[in-house]
């Protein structure tokens, strides 16, 4: 468990989960290395479009297109900040790639580009984002408190945000309705 890098995975939190933050959750890991990891949750919108958040940070919105995408609770850190996950990676001021197709920018010009241009136009922005310090994430594993796979950027970026988890649960084969809330332990 020492070596895992799940760095442009899905975190899918099973039944027992029961903190507020991450119950039925799916969280896009953007960042995972000896220091810890980095993710948004891709499947809680909150009351607010791209339209609405413009208007609050003083950005013009000209990309019509994108005015009714939902923004997303991305989790409990840093509220008061926006994260913007999209495709392409681009170059922006502060952007870390989590792929060679998949970039997060926590600075405004990607917003800028997006007010103007409407580019990137896949796009999924949220409010926050999920942080576990080093060792933490891995300790949760062990709790059996997530189920991981490979991530998939159509899911992200293609369905809307009630079906994401279905599909990341899909690509290990099962539903919901056959996870248990009780971990076995041999």
């Amino acid at each position: 468990m020492d070596n895992v890098n799940l760095t442009d995975h899905f975190l899918i939190a099973m039944p027992a989960l029961e903190d507020p933050y991450f119950s039925n959750a799916l969280v896009y890991v953007c960042e995972h290395n000896e220091n810890g990891a980095l993710g948004i949750i891709v499947n809680r919108p909150i009351d607010m479009n791209v339209a609405g958040l413009f208007e609050k940070i003083d950005i013009k919105l000209e990309a019509e297109s994108l005015a009714n995408l939902p923004v997303y609770f991305g989790g409990p850190v840093q509220l008061d900040r926006g994260f913007v996950l999209h495709r392409p990676v681009g170059h922006w001021q502060s952007t870390l790639a989590v792929n060679g197709d998949v970039g997060l920018t926590s600075s405004r010009d990607v917003l800028s580009s997006v007010g103007k241009d409407g580019l990137p136009s896949e796009i999924l922005i949220s409010l926050g984002y999920a942080g576990w310090d080093a060792g933490q994430l891995e300790d949760e594993l062990a709790q059996n408190s997530w189920l991981t796979v490979p991530a998939k950027a159509s899911i992200l970026f293609d369905l809307p945000p009630e079906e994401r988890l279905p599909a990341a649960m899909q690509k290990l084969g099962i539903s919901f309705t056959q996870l248990s809330d009780v971990a076995g332990h041999a």
